[in-house]
C-alpha cells in the first residue's frame, strides 16, 4: 500500500488473493501439462515426451504496479524447472523482497530464483548477452520490450538457444457502448475500470464510444459519481484513489490533461486538475473529444484519464475498424449491448481488437483461473498469464522412443 500508492483493496486482491491464484492454478496446469503424452504407442514400443527445463536461465524484468505479476514472472519458469534471475522494477523492490523471502522460507532452494535489484542498462545487458540467456519473461512498458527484443536479436549469434520472449506491455483500452446500453451499468463500470488504482494498470480505461443518444445521460452521471471519489493518503482507507508512483509519471499524465484543456476539439467533463505539493496525486478525470484520433484517444497514458467519443447512434457497425485502427495496442476492451445482435456482431467485429473482451463489464480485473490475460499487436505476444499456454513456454520438450522387441534383420518386405 505505502510503496506502491494502493488501497487497502487493491493491495488485498494483488499482493495476497492474485499471487496465491496463479501458485495454485500454475500447479494444477503443471499437473496438466505433463499428461499430455502420445497417442498411440506401435506394439513393442514405449513413446513419451518429456518436458524439460531450458536449457540456460530466465530473466524476469517486472513491473512496479503488480506485486501478483512480479511473483508469477519469476515462479512460473521456476516451477518448470527453470533457475531464474528476477530484476524488480525500482519503485517495487521492498514489495517483491518480501515475495522472494516467501518463497524462500516456503522451501525454494538457494539460488534457484535469483533476486537481483539493479540499474536495468547494466544488470538486463548482462543477462542478454550472455550465452546462457534462455528466455524474457516480461511486463512493462511496449517500448522497453521492443528495445530488449531487438537487443536479444543483436546478441543471438552468442546464446547456446534461441530464446524464448515472453511479455505483456501496454495498452489503450476501449469500452464500445451500443445505443441500448444502460448508463446506470456503463458508468460505474467504467469508473473501476478507469480510476481503480489511479488507472497505473495496463488493462485500465482509456477511451469510450458512447452513442449521441445516450451521452447527455452518461455525462451527468460521470459528473454525478466522480465527485463522489476520494483521493488521498492510502492510510484512509475510505480513499478510492490514492497517488501515482512518482514525479515522472505524475508530469506525463499532467502534461496529456494539459494538453486536452488547450485543444478546441477536446473539453473536460470532470477532474482536470492535479496538486504534487505533497505526493503526487491527479483527480479523476473524464475528457471528451470531438475527434476519434485526438491524442488521448490514440496513446496510452497510464493514468486516471480517460477520453470519449460521441458517435452518431446509427454508426455502431462503423466503430469497429475505427477501434481497431486508432492505435496499435490490442489489450482489452469491452461491449455494453443489451442487444444480443449488437454483442455477437460486436464480438465477430473486434476479434482482433483484445486478447481479454468483456460483454457488460469493465476491461479490467481479469481473475486467474477464470479469465487468463495478455493482449497481442503492441499489446506483447498473448501467452496469456494464469493459463496452461504460458507454462509450455518455459519447457523444451524431449521426444523418447523405446524400443523392447529387437530386430534381427535390416532389410524391409519390400526388398525381399
Amino acid at each position: 500500500m505505502l510503496g506502491q500508492g494502493k488501497n487497502a483493496w487493491q493491495a488485498e486482491i494483488d499482493s495476497a488473493a492474485e499471487l496465491c491464484d496463479f501458485l495454485r492454478f500454475n500447479c494444477k496446469y503443471a499437473e496438466e501439462l505433463y499428461t499430455q503424452q502420445p497417442p498411440k504407442n506401435s506394439p513393442g514400443v514405449w513413446n513419451r515426451v518429456e518436458y524439460r527445463p531450458l536449457e540456460g536461465f530466465v530473466l524476469a524484468v517486472s513491473p512496479f504496479n503488480f506485486t501478483a505479476i512480479g511473483g508469477n514472472l519469476a515462479a512460473a519458469p521456476a516451477l518448470m524447472g527453470n533457475v531464474i534471475i528476477w530484476k524488480p522494477a525500482p519503485a517495487a523492490v521492498y514489495s517483491n523482497y518480501i515475495i522472494q523471502k516467501i518463497f524462500m522460507e516456503a522451501g525454494l532452494p538457494a539460488g534457484v530464483i535469483q533476486f537481483v535489484p539493479g540499474p536495468a542498462p547494466e544488470l538486463v545487458g548482462a543477462c542478454i548477452a550472455h550465452p546462457e540467456f534462455a528466455s524474457l519473461h516480461f511486463t512493462g512498458s511496449t517500448h522497453v520490450f521492443k528495445a530488449l527484443w531487438k537487443q536479444i536479436a543483436d546478441n543471438i549469434h552468442v546464446h547456446k538457444s534461441y530464446p524464448r520472449i515472453v511479455g505483456e506491455t501496454g495498452g489503450k483500452n476501449f469500452h464500445l457502448i451500443h445505443p441500448t446500453a444502460d448508463p446506470k451499468t456503463v458508468v460505474p463500470q467504467s469508473i473501476r475500470a478507469a480510476f481503480e488504482f489511479q488507472g497505473q494498470k495496463c488493462s485500465a480505461l482509456s477511451r469510450m464510444y458512447v452513442p449521441d443518444s445516450l451521452w447527455e445521460e452518461i455525462k451527468k452521471e460521470f459528473q454525478t459519481e466522480v465527485a463522489k471519489i476520494k483521493v488521498g493518503d492510502v492510510a484512509d482507507f475510505s480513499n478510492f484513489m490514492t497517488a501515482v508512483i512518482n514525479q515522472a509519471a505524475f508530469d506525463k499524465i499532467k502534461s496529456y490533461i494539459d494538453f486536452a484543456k488547450s485543444s478546441s476539439e477536446a473539453e473536460i467533463i470532470c477532474g482536470g486538475t492535479y496538486d504534487d505539493s505533497k505526493g503526487y496525486f491527479i483527480q479523476p478525470t473524464v475528457i471528451a473529444t470531438t475527434n476519434p484520433h485526438f491524442k488521448t484517444m490514440k496513446e496510452e497514458i497510464f493514468g486516471p484519464v480517460v477520453t470519449v467519443y460521441v458517435y452518431p447512434s446509427g454508426d455502431f457497425d462503423k466503430m469497429y475498424q475505427l477501434i481497431q485502427d486508432t492505435t496499435e495496442y490490442a489489450l482489452t476492451g469491452a461491449i455494453f449491448a443489451n442487444d444480443r445482435h449488437a454483442v455477437k456482431n460486436a464480438t465477430n467485429g473486434l476479434r482482433h481488437a483484445a486478447g481479454n473482451f468483456y460483454v457488460n463489464d469493465k476491461c479490467t480485473g481479469a481473475v486467474v483461473g477464470q479469465q487468463p490475460f495478455g493482449g497481442a499487436r503492441a499489446s506483447g505476444t498473448n501467452d496469456k498469464a494464469g493459463s496452461i499456454n504460458l507454462l509450455y513456454r518455459f519447457v523444451s520438450v524431449r521426444t523418447v522412443k523405446e524400443s523392447f522387441l529387437p530386430i534381427t534383420d535390416w532389410s524391409y518386405p519390400s526388398n525381399q
